[in-house]
């Protein structure tokens, strides 16, 4: 009898312990109930059925378990079947599961194919942008209208010139479409407008006269509608419209003025330089001459010096330098009479030694 006690208080912490565990478990699943009821037969009454399990699953990867189930809902109503997984794994990526189901719905009613993986890509290319999957698929279905140039760049026209000199001042219109299939990695609307503005002017650049150009202002479109130019791009061109056509000034008339005043400033300048070497060569000859003056007065004060040593040596007599006196008188006296204005003084200095 002693020994019987023990084991029945044993046997009663057992069953005391599974009753607790039992009733633990039992709490567990009422209050998953509570939290996953109305979701769950929300889902099980619109056809788009969910397990607990997975419920629980969104609920542990912090994931909001309403947003899922409510855009599977919207997904399976309108016959597209997605499965929780996918679209958790895609809230995990940062993209917006709602507006990818509403660009399935979209594309599936007008026709278009589009698959989730490629909507999932397109909506996670265009997140930080400012637009959205759904607005690709819109305009893929309705094609839209781009302004060459933008409303928010410098200028309002493309401006170019033509062959004759005058300025052509172009607006276009491009209408596009989205191109689902190089909508990922395909460049934006910025590169659409640069190689239309990029085409206008080559177009008018290549034209003879603006007369060309106002006479067919559709040769531009044509002209830059055949050059592929949404090639790699996200859109594909319908059409390109030139808005509005302007003449502008004559550039080459302008051009060719600067270049006459320019070209008249070089040339005053080369004259400018050739006058300074003139009067720089001028002012060499005068210092040249009076050199050579110098020289002619040194050599006609060493005449002296010379009769003065003829006579000491002999070699020149009394006689000798007395007519060579009369020599000089002779000439200054024909001098004065051939000029008779030249004054006598100067004429005297010739033979004053």
């Amino acid at each position: 009898m002693t020994h019987f006690i023990p084991l029945l208080a044993i046997t009663w912490n057992l069953e005391t312990i599974l009753a607790v565990i039992l009733g633990a478990i039992l709490l567990i699943v009422f209050l998953i109930l509570v939290a996953f009821f109305n979701i769950w037969l929300r889902a099980k009454v619109a056809g788009a059925a969910v397990t607990f399990m997975e419920l629980i699953a969104l609920r542990l990867r912090r994931i909001p378990v309403s947003y899922v189930v409510d855009t599977r809902i919207t997904a399976v109503k309108s016959g597209i079947d997605l499965s929780v997984d996918q679209l958790s794994t895609h809230v995990l990526a940062g993209g917006n599961i709602q507006m990818v189901v509403l660009a399935l719905i979209a594309a599936q009613k007008a026709r278009i194919f589009l698959d989730f993986d490629r909507a999932c890509a397109i909506d996670l290319a265009t997140k930080g942008t400012g637009k959205t999957v759904l607005e690709a698929v819109k305009t893929s279905v309705n094609p839209k209208v781009i302004d060459c140039p933008g409303p928010s760049g410098p200028k309002n026209t493309v401006d170019a010139v033509a062959k004759d000199g005058i300025l052509i001042r172009a607006k276009a219109r491009v209408t596009v479409r989205t191109n689902l299939d190089r909508f990922v990695g395909g460049a934006t609307e910025e590169t659409i407008v640069a190689r239309v503005g990029e085409g206008i002017v080559s177009t008018i650049g290549s034209s003879i006269t603006y007369k060309d150009v106002l006479e067919n202002p559709d040769r531009i479109s044509k002209t830059v509608l055949n050059k592929a130019l949404d090639s790699n791009t996200a859109f594909e061109i319908l059409s390109i419209d030139i808005a509005d056509v302007d003449v502008g000034e004559n550039i080459g008339a302008k051009l060719e003025a600067e270049q006459a005043e320019t070209n008249k400033l070089v040339a005053q300048a080369q004259a400018e330089v050739r006058r300074a070497a003139a009067v720089a060569s001028e002012q060499e000859m005068v210092a040249r001459t009076q050199e050579m003056r110098a020289r002619v007065v040194e050599a006609e004060a060493q005449i002296p010096l010379a009769m003065a040593e003829a006579f000491r040596s002999g070699n020149l007599g009394i006689m000798d330098y007395y007519r060579m006196k009369n020599i000089q008188a002779d000439t200054n006296m024909r001098d004065n009479i051939a000029d008779p204005e030249s004054g006598s003084d100067d004429k005297g200095d010739k033979g004053g030694y």
